[in-house]
């Protein structure tokens, strides 16, 4: 069993790693949408509405529940 600091310390990298990916999503999303003067599909823009709000359900710092749970729930409405 880890201790919190191991936890942190054995997957922050990973972590941080998946989060710059989204992150570079969300910044090649905006520049296509520059590029091309309009925005995109409205399932497209469901979709980033959805990695959103899974965001705020990551980082919130007192969950009702399991995020895990919570984000299971979340992405299969998409």
């Amino acid at each position: 069993m880890l201790t919190p600091p191991q936890v942190v310390d054995t997957y922050f990298l990973e972590s941080r790693h998946q989060i710059l990916e989204i992150a570079a999503l969300m910044d090649r999303y905006d520049a296509a949408v520059e590029r091309s003067g309009a925005g995109g599909s409205d399932a497209a823009e469901r979709k980033l509405e959805v990695l959103r709000r899974a965001l705020a359900i990551a980082a919130d710092p007192r969950p009702a529940g399991e995020r895990t749970v919570a984000l299971l729930e979340l992405f299969a409405t998409v």
